[in-house]
């Protein structure tokens, strides 16, 4: 067909199948989005590549969006996000039949994925990836404590070493044993000391002193 020869074809195709397949996974349209992004993806490739290489750039294509979502919903630095983004520029870039219909396809993506977020005003909003996010705060007023209640009982306890602290060792305190550290300093065993600080299940003393 004559419409594919024409370098702007591959800003449509590129740009439809980036919007749908990403807002696909963005928004809850029971697979529609997905069709539709898939569609045109698809048609792009099969226009311009042979069967072996239609399949290589599609699998390309779609590892980059899964990318950018993994990074946006789970691990958010921006590292899988621009190896995702890069995945898909190269993938239609490279099947491109020229310089300029390449452009066109990379513009395609980008504004196809920058579009995508427009969905989130319009559709709800999938909730597979919120379930594997954790939005509950670690608080104590929710239930939660860094810090283990026993130790924090700890703090300014006296007790006895029962090995020499190289600076690690371990200490007696209420008839309990306890792996402990020192400040950097080295404590000989039967050596009283007291509990200067607690974090979490770690526990720093100090040589006992009754002055």
């Amino acid at each position: 067909m004559a419409v594919f020869s024409m370098d702007w074809t591959g800003f449509i195709l590129t740009g439809f199948a980036t919007l749908f397949l990403i807002g696909e996974l963005l928004v809850n349209m029971r697979g529609i989005f997905g069709l539709l992004g898939m569609g045109f993806i698809v048609v792009y490739f099969a226009v311009y590549l042979e069967t072996g290489s239609f399949i290589f750039m599609l699998i390309i294509y779609l590892v980059g969006i899964l990318l950018i979502m993994i990074d946006g919903k789970i691990i958010n630095d921006g590292t899988l996000a621009t190896i995702g983004l890069a995945c898909m520029l190269l993938a239609v870039a490279l099947a491109a039949p020229n310089l300029f219909a390449g452009m066109y396809a990379i513009i395609g993506v980008l504004i196809g994925g920058f579009s995508s977020l427009l969905f989130l005003k319009a559709f709800k909003r999938r909730e597979m990836w919120s379930k594997i996010t954790l939005k509950d705060q670690l608080t104590k007023e929710k239930g939660y404590n860094s810090m283990n209640q026993e130790y924090e009982k700890l703090l300014e306890k006296p007790g006895i070493t029962l090995s020499d602290m190289r600076p690690v060792g371990t200490i007696r305190i209420n008839n309990k044993n306890y792996s402990a550290v020192s400040n950097g300093e080295w404590i000989p065993k039967d050596s009283d000391i007291k509990v200067v600080h607690v974090d979490g299940t770690k526990i720093l003393v100090e040589k006992y002193s009754d002055e």
